[in-house]
């Protein structure tokens, strides 16, 4: 009942102009965190709020694991949360928080991440792709090198740019770069 009359009380205080500021951001809606991406190799698309505040929707990471699960195998694994924090702020860096993340590569099975290796790809042995703390991304009109640049204003993991093949590798490891 307090609860209620509190509410009530903020919302009549917010239409009579009388609210103070710091009482209007109490009860303000906490923040959505959301991600659009499009996965180049199995052509699906999914945009979703996976976070609301501090509070991470399990359905919504689910949905995120699967779609990037080993797209060789069909192997899902759960992802690090951190990495989708990654991206999202990524986003925001970059002044688009809406825009859309093409996806190059997300969670590798040893088996797949071996493949790659055997095929000369240059891959990691222990690559950070198979803890599913890694995802190797493009952001449609946004040079890579500009993307690069972003992921390592953040300071939050390994960041491996790949000119020739136009993509940024970024993922939730040691801060590191190459």
């Amino acid at each position: 009942m307090r609860k209620t009359f509190a509410i009530a009380a903020a919302c009549a205080a917010l239409f009579a102009g009388t609210m103070h500021a710091a009482d209007r951001d109490a009860t303000a809606s906490p923040e959505q965190y959301r991600l659009r991406l499009y996965h180049l190799h199995t052509g699906q698309h999914i945009n979703v709020v996976y976070r609301v505040g501090d509070h991470y929707l399990p359905d919504a990471v689910a949905q995120l694991d699967h779609f990037l699960r080993d797209h060789r195998t069909g192997d899902v694994k759960d992802y690090d949360l951190k990495e989708f924090d990654l991206l999202h702020d990524l986003m925001a860096r970059l002044g688009d928080p809406d825009g859309t993340i093409d996806i190059v590569c997300g969670y590798r099975t040893p088996w797949s991440n071996n493949y790659l290796r055997e095929h000369g790809h240059g891959v990691a042995l222990h690559s950070e792709h198979m803890q599913a703390k890694a995802i190797d991304i493009r952001i449609p009109g946004v040079p890579t090198a500009k993307v690069r640049d972003a992921a390592l204003a953040l300071h939050r993991g390994g960041v491996g740019y790949y000119k020739q093949s136009n993509f940024v590798h970024v993922d939730v490891g040691p801060v590191r770069r190459w």
